[in-house]
């Protein structure tokens, strides 16, 4: 089994992808514009992680 699982992708270019790692349930946004990318834990409206049971 995979440690990251993509559930979500929008665009081609201007790239929004979410992703949950497996073991701990924690949602992650990555996004891509050309060659710069982020890679980080999606928050609520808290700040908490969010997590995928």
């Amino acid at each position: 089994m995979e440690r990251f699982i993509k559930i979500y992708q929008q665009g081609l270019i201007d790239v929004v992808e979410i992703w949950v790692d497996t073991q701990t349930g924690v949602n992650y946004v990555f996004r891509r514009n050309g060659n710069a990318a982020g890679f980080t834990p999606l928050l609520d409206q808290d700040g908490k992680p969010i997590v995928t049971p």
